[in-house]
């Protein structure tokens, strides 16, 4: 592992005597969750909450795997999180000012933010922890957070030089890390609890002290997921969508593409009872096809996932006129009935799953939530799945 600042020094005791690290933590090492010696059967929600400390009148407590218990004695300030599902849960809780390091800022959906009114989210001061999709440890300590509501164990899996003693001099000499990989379920390297998205959005809220901003966000969701219930049309009627990577190679006629998962990535096309169209045509959690392979299948519409955070309007439309113009691609029926569109990302959080789900509602079931009419259609006054300036007054604390 490289490293660039030779002249930082590690000193003992902490730097941060009042973050720190509970009991609960196995063998006092941090990636404990990764003997898979807790399950997701035997840790319930309430474990997975906050637990008081009685050691002070201010002090408290979170638990979440893999870290164990987090003990706090003030709420944390500055704050950094690696994938963009925790980025969004921070600024969901008004903390965007503290936000200090994201794995890339500019893959973040701010179109979303921009759709609410009073709201005003800027990451321009907010540092790539990943340049390239490699990272520096000590871009921990250049930072300085207060807490990195980051799942270690992932860490290990982008940097083979990442260890556990890594997570531990981290979490002693800079903050702790309080996270979980949510994206997905079933990887191999994740032998521990899984989290829904609001599981792991009420313990980070409980970590920030905003229990509150929290249960009005779980409002909003629970409302919105009951309109969703009471306005499907019939599974016989709704269409069979294909999801796609935008980040496939349109040139080559080489596509990645996905059944309909579980965990936090295809949240929002689970509610919506999404027909997945190759479901039943991949052994696994994607694959790789030409464009004969899509035609046997011929999905009704096509979604390309990351298309609202990984390409500009134009740089979509482009790759669409490129399947267009391909003799093969051109037959496909969603291509023939222009039923191609922009999709949601993998890391969404609270505000962005909002979004995501009301834009996937509008190109599925116009009839019943309204028409898609590209990025202009977050800013709608009008048959919207839930009320943006709710939303905003959360974030900015009019709870």
């Amino acid at each position: 592992m490289s490293n660039n600042h030779d002249t930082i020094q590690y000193e003992s005791p902490t730097r941060r005597d009042y973050v720190k690290y509970g009991g609960a933590v196995v063998g006092g090492g941090l990636l404990a969750g990764c003997t898979g010696e807790t399950s997701q059967e035997s840790t319930t929600e309430a474990e997975s909450t906050t637990e008081t400390d009685t050691a002070t009148d201010e002090s408290y407590s979170v638990t979440m795997e893999p870290m164990g218990t987090v003990e706090f004695d003030e709420p944390p300030e500055t704050w950094s999180a690696f994938l963009s599902t925790y980025g969004d849960m921070g600024i969901a809780l008004g903390k965007a000012d503290g936000l200090r390091g994201l794995w890339n800022p500019e893959t973040m959906p701010t179109a979303f933010y921009d759709a609410l009114p009073g709201v005003d989210i800027s990451l321009e001061n907010v540092t790539a922890i990943a340049e390239g999709g490699e990272f520096d440890k000590e871009v921990f300590y250049e930072l300085d957070s207060d807490v990195h509501l980051i799942d270690p164990n992932w860490l290990g899996i982008l940097n083979d030089d990442w260890t556990e003693d890594d997570a531990d001099e981290v979490a002693a000499n800079v903050g702790p890390f309080l996270g979980n990989y949510i994206r997905r379920r079933g990887d191999d390297w994740h032998d521990y609890q899984y989290y829904s998205l609001y599981e792991a959005f009420g313990v980070v809220a409980e970590a920030f002290d905003e229990r509150e901003r929290y249960e009005a966000f779980a409002s909003v969701h629970d409302d919105a997921q009951e309109t969703i219930d009471d306005s499907l049309p019939p599974a016989e009627e709704r269409l069979t969508v294909g999801l796609v990577s935008v980040n496939s190679d349109f040139e080559a006629g080489s596509f990645y593409v996905y059944p309909v998962q579980g965990g936090n990535n295809h949240k929002q096309y689970r509610d919506l009872e999404m027909r997945g169209a190759f479901d039943d045509h991949i052994d696994g959690s994607y694959g790789e096809w030409d464009y004969e392979q899509f035609l046997q299948v011929d999905p009704d519409a096509i979604v390309f996932q990351y298309g609202f955070s990984h390409v500009s309007a134009a740089e979509f439309e482009s790759r669409l006129e490129t399947m267009r113009e391909d003799p093969v691609g051109s037959q496909l029926s969603a291509v023939q009935n222009d039923r191609l569109y922009r999709g949601g990302g993998s890391y969404q959080g609270p505000i962005v799953n909002l979004f995501q789900t009301e834009a996937a509602a509008r190109q599925f079931y116009p009839n019943a939530f309204g028409e898609w009419d590209g990025m202009d259609t977050l800013h709608a006054e009008s048959l919207t799945l839930f009320d943006r300036q709710r939303i905003a007054d959360i974030i900015n604390g009019d709870i």
